[in-house]
């Protein structure tokens, strides 16, 4: 299926686009799974119930001929016969209707499972465009495959329902020859092995139905490159933003870590290409920590900000080069190197009581 901008939906529907149709209420479920089962139960419901309903309408139509006797014929009497009629029929067959609802539920859940989406509640004005809605009823592709759907299944069913008839019929001719109750049994053993088969066709084109639809779906939910590629982005952030980000946190950790220098007691250098700024207080940490680094152009903003804050500077080539590349700022000093950093760092407290001691 080619797209506006010329790539195919090659790739297949990610979760999350998955769980947004599912939010919108568009789920693969086909209707004709709900059909069969409504159209099976209600079959059975009735069968199982035949006694009682035949029971109810003979004790009204039993009271209804008994009062005729009694009663003279006019519009109230019909209008109270008409309610008894119409409230009877609501109390034997509101079982079999609450139980068809139910059953229909039970169908479309155990298609879609247990999701309710205000979303697909909500009206689409887009949708209320007469013109766009002839449009779409005769135009559209899904709506010529369920005129095809429908016209298949009216064959398949009536010609089908022809042909169980005609046998029938022709069985029929024997009837001249049986008594009521037998002619009575054979047309309602004939109506429920109708409805029985019909039944089992109808199940055969729900499964069908259901496997299409499971089909229709996925190659629907089916997605560009492009569109996942979007997707990924939304998800995680622009490539280019998160770059923007990063270097700007980068930015800000480097200014912290330039306040920090002047507290140091030393910064080791290489002396061009790497500066390590060590600070080491006992109270507060177990070993040296490493407050600042840098490498060339870095290193000498770290070392000129040294010298004027009066932080003095060692060269040592290769402890330069092992705490840049072993510790990062925040790090206390690798237990191999302390013995080489406390040399420097004793040497620094001597070097700084000499000094104190010539002032005085």
């Amino acid at each position: 299926m080619a797209e506006s901008d010329g790539q195919e939906k090659t790739e297949q529907a990610t979760g999350k686009k998955l769980q947004t149709s599912r939010e919108e209420g568009k789920v693969a479920k086909s209707t004709e799974i709900s059909s069969f089962a409504i159209f099976s139960s209600g079959m059975i419901l009735i069968y199982m119930s035949r006694e009682f309903i035949g029971s109810k309408m003979s004790d009204l139509a039993f009271y209804v001929f008994n009062s005729l006797d009694t009663l003279q014929i006019n519009s109230n009497i019909v209008q109270f016969y008409m309610l008894k009629a119409m409230l009877l029929f609501f109390l034997t067959l509101s079982p079999i209707l609450i139980g068809l609802i139910i059953i229909g539920l039970v169908a479309n859940i155990g298609q879609v499972g247990i999701h309710f989406s205000l979303k697909a509640l909500s009206p689409k004005f887009n949708k209320m465009n007469p013109i766009s809605g002839i449009k779409r009823i005769l135009f559209s592709s899904s709506s010529l495959v369920e005129v095809l759907k429908s016209l298949l299944k009216l064959l398949l069913i009536g010609g089908f329902t022809y042909m169980i008839l005609s046998d029938i019929i022709y069985e029929s001719v024997s009837l001249v020859s049986l008594t009521i109750s037998e002619i009575i049994s054979f047309m309602i053993d004939g109506a429920f092995g109708l409805i029985w088969k019909i039944a089992m066709l109808y199940a055969i084109l729900a499964i069908a139905d259901f496997i299409f639809q499971k089909f229709k779906f996925k190659k629907d939910m089916m997605m560009t490159k492009q569109e996942v590629k979007e997707e990924a982005k939304q998800a995680d952030g622009d490539p280019l933003i998160k770059s923007k980000i990063k270097s700007l946190q980068l930015e800000a950790a480097r200014r912290r870590m330039m306040k920090d220098i002047p507290t140091a007691d030393v910064v080791i250098t290489n002396p061009t290409h790497f500066a390590v700024a060590i600070k080491y207080d006992p109270q507060k940490y177990a070993a040296p920590k490493v407050v600042a680094k840098g490498a060339d152009e870095l290193a000498q903003r770290i070392k000129k900000l040294a010298v004027e804050n009066n932080v003095p500077l060692h060269e040592n080539r290769e402890l330069a080069r092992a705490l840049y590349k072993m510790c990062d700022v925040g790090d206390t000093i690798p237990e191999k190197l302390f013995q080489a950093v406390a040399k420097i760092l004793a040497y620094i407290y001597n070097l700084k009581k000499t000094t104190k001691k010539k002032i005085v």
